[in-house]
């Protein structure tokens, strides 16, 4: 179980002294607002429009009110799983999928720091307690790979605890898949520059504010250390039993229609109408490793 971590990669050329970007000056360099939408590698070159995305969002949220149907009458467990970069878009995401569904048969966790009793449980533990039971469906907004994430970036567990984690979380997952549990696991990701205009929005938008952390803002130098983990975490979590799906998510628009496709595909529920459900987007949507390289 030794050495699971990889080394440092070559260090991102995204120089923010250069840019002479500040979190705390209400002005965003030109750069990173003219570089943000396809930072990363990112297919499209402007978001996706508001009037074709509201009519997309409100047919696929019909299906999903649909597919909440099937669930319930089916006793089925549906786990939807939300990791990402920060500011990718993973709590927005959700909300869309939330908004119209029965909230006694929905729910999301999203946990804070563990307890004093949390950390002396078995690391597993406090997330099972949120699964969901026959005819629900439980979205996890981050979950039990902030150890892997979170935690080993900003030096919060040891890295024996994250070698620990990559050991286990595979048989971990395999036996959820075993159990009976659909189970799905998304990975949303930006550029960096996008990111960087998110926190800055953020930052000085009076309604929006609270979600800057100062977790965040901890991890505006720590790009590359991110880089380094998620290399990791695919490394040993991509499994058949629970692939990762990859959704590109720099127009937080296209990536909440197609997390919404892929779920909707990828169940035969009644009354499924598949011209609306159709196929995710390939451009945005992959489980190829490959479509993280730039990003």
């Amino acid at each position: 179980m030794n050495n699971k971590t990889s080394k440092p990669i070559k260090p991102s050329e995204l120089d923010l002294a250069k840019l002479k970007f500040d979190i705390h000056n209400p002005v965003l360099p030109d750069e990173i607002k003219k570089q943000a939408m396809k930072s990363g590698g990112y297919p499209y070159d402007d978001r996706m429009k508001r009037k074709k995305y509201e009519r997309e969002l409100v047919n696929l949220q019909i299906e999903l009110s649909k597919l909440q149907n099937w669930v319930l009458r089916h006793g089925e467990r549906i786990i939807i799983l939300f990791e990402g970069r920060d500011a990718a878009g993973k709590g927005g995401t959700i909300k869309r999928f939330m908004q119209h569904l029965n909230l006694r048969h929905s729910h999301v966790v999203a946990l804070s720091k563990p307890s004093d009793i949390e950390r002396g449980q078995w690391y597993f533990q406090r997330y099972i307690q949120h699964f969901p039971t026959a005819g629900d469906i439980t979205f996890f907004d981050r979950s039990w790979y902030n150890r892997a994430g979170v935690e080993r970036v900003l030096g919060f567990c040891s890295s024996e605890e994250v070698d620990r984690f990559l050991d286990e979380v595979p048989s971990f997952e395999a036996g959820l898949v075993r159990e009976g549990f659909r189970f799905f696991k998304f990975w949303l990701t930006i550029g960096r520059e996008m990111q960087l205009k998110r926190f800055h929005d953020r930052r000085h938008s009076r309604l929006r504010r609270w979600k800057l952390s100062e977790i965040d803002i901890m991890s505006i130098p720590k790009w590359d250390d991110y880089t380094v983990a998620r290399q990791d975490i695919f490394r040993f979590s991509c499994t058949t039993d629970a692939p990762w799906t990859i959704v590109r998510s720099n127009d937080k628009r296209r990536a909440r229609l197609n997390t919404m496709r892929v779920i909707l595909s990828a169940i035969d529920y009644e009354g499924k109408n598949r011209d609306i459900v159709g196929q995710p987007d390939d451009k945005i949507v992959d489980s190829d490793l490959n479509f993280l390289d730039d990003a």
